[in-house]
């Protein structure tokens, strides 16, 4: 009798499986086709706006390219994988996910302001034309040329020889270009 009982669960068990992986074959094998189609529609979107990117910024403000379309790329691969959960069947763990992505990325966000705030200061400092390698510049106190403009730091060469290194959000917030002294005087070339 005990024997029959375990056959018969083992038996229910088995044949519930199989009508389980029945039905989740068709999900699977769309999840599949979807994720296939997802992949080549995105690496195509991101080499698309990454050549139309390039066109449009300058070599100097390269970086500014490459981060927009990390981001957007960030953006998108995120969005296919909640849309691939969601087709195989794990609905609620893909709007699950979606809401804790988006606290742990306003934690984030918080944590790292000052980073950001340096990025978002380096961009607006690589598209700014007054402000070029080169340049000789004041920034609080400190003097120098201007020797890397990067996302969230710049360098300055000063006149003794030493590079010293601000953050963009000191840079942005309050820099003066000064004039070039020349050791000639002008038109006497």
């Amino acid at each position: 009798m005990a024997v029959q009982f375990v056959t018969r669960i083992v038996e229910r068990t088995l044949a519930e499986l199989a009508d389980g992986i029945e039905a989740a074959i068709p999900r699977l094998i769309t999840g599949l086709v979807f994720g296939i189609v997802a992949y080549i529609a995105i690496r195509l979107l991101l080499t698309v706006l990454g050549a139309a990117l390039r066109r449009y910024y300058t070599e100097r403000q390269a970086l500014v390219a490459q981060l927009f379309v990390t981001i957007v790329g960030l953006f998108l691969w995120f969005g296919a994988a909640l849309a691939f959960l969601k087709i195989v069947g794990f609905g609620d763990i893909a709007a699950s996910l979606g809401t804790a992505v988006g606290f742990i990325a306003l934690g984030i966000s918080y944590a790292l302001s000052e980073m950001i705030e340096d990025t978002v200061a380096g961009v607006y400092l690589l598209r700014d034309p007054d402000f070029e390698v080169g340049d000789r510049v004041e920034v609080d106190g400190t003097e120098g040329i201007v020797s890397a403009i990067e996302l969230r730091k710049s360098r300055f060469t000063l006149d003794n020889g030493d590079t010293t290194i601000l953050a963009n959000r000191d840079v942005e917030a309050e820099w003066t270009k000064r004039a070039e002294v020349r050791s000639e005087p002008p038109g006497s070339e």
